[in-house]
């Protein structure tokens, strides 16, 4: 029997597929100010969060203008363009899956709650999950301490969850709340950046079921 119980989801990325527009946005934002655009592998090298140093990384300057007038003209586009996203290949197979199978299920963010709320709604998944948590703003900071309310809130032994993300992020909130973390490489980073947090790392989220039904209780 596995010994996990509770499932917490990362969703940019990992459940929803929003890279590339989100490599099309910051390039648009990049070419008004005569900077190159991002390929894909370029952004999967830098991104990551605090996100302000990834813009940072990709040459915008904010002694020109303030990272909160950056994060502003990207956050207006990419909810205009939100919906264009698919969710990642077998996401709508295995989230019910994992709810059938007994998991429960929340998702923590760093998207601003209530685009996060809607979003959900809009792919017909919020009955899935028992808690959804985002951030109160759009920049994209961390989501250490609201990792900690939320299990703190779930009342149930970290050893029992395991946390599915995208980023090196989602490895350092997993760590900073205690609980185990399985990474996805088919999201905004790197297979090979995420390789080096030593966790398991997966390219299909059809790969993920074996590894937590396969995870036995502590001794």
């Amino acid at each position: 029997m596995s010994k996990y119980t509770h499932i917490i989801w990362d969703w940019n990325g990992t459940l929803k597929d929003d890279a590339h527009l989100c490599v099309d946005i910051i390039s648009d934002i990049l070419e008004k100010r005569q900077l190159a655009r991002l390929s894909m592998a370029r952004y999967q090298e830098i991104f990551g969060f605090p996100v302000r140093d990834y813009y940072a990384k990709a040459g915008l300057d904010f002694s020109i203008e303030p990272y909160e007038t950056l994060a502003t003209e990207f956050i207006v586009e990419y909810n205009a363009r939100s919906e264009e996203c698919p969710l990642q290949p077998h996401a709508t197979e295995i989230i019910p899956k994992c709810a059938a199978l007994g998991y429960k299920q929340s998702v923590l963010s760093a998207r601003e709650q209530q685009p996060l709320d809607e979003i959900l709604h809009f792919y017909d998944l919020r009955k899935y999950f028992e808690r959804v948590v985002g951030l109160s703003d759009h920049y994209a900071n961390s989501k250490v301490e609201n990792g900690k309310k939320l299990v703190a809130e779930m009342e149930t032994n970290p050893n029992n969850i395991v946390m599915i993300g995208d980023t090196l992020h989602d490895f350092e909130v997993a760590q900073a709340i205690g609980v185990d973390c399985i990474l996805y490489a088919g999201g905004h980073q790197s297979k090979a950046r995420l390789q080096a947090c030593g966790v398991p790392v997966i390219e299909k989220l059809t790969e993920l079921l074996p590894l937590i039904e396969n995870a036995l209780p502590l001794p």
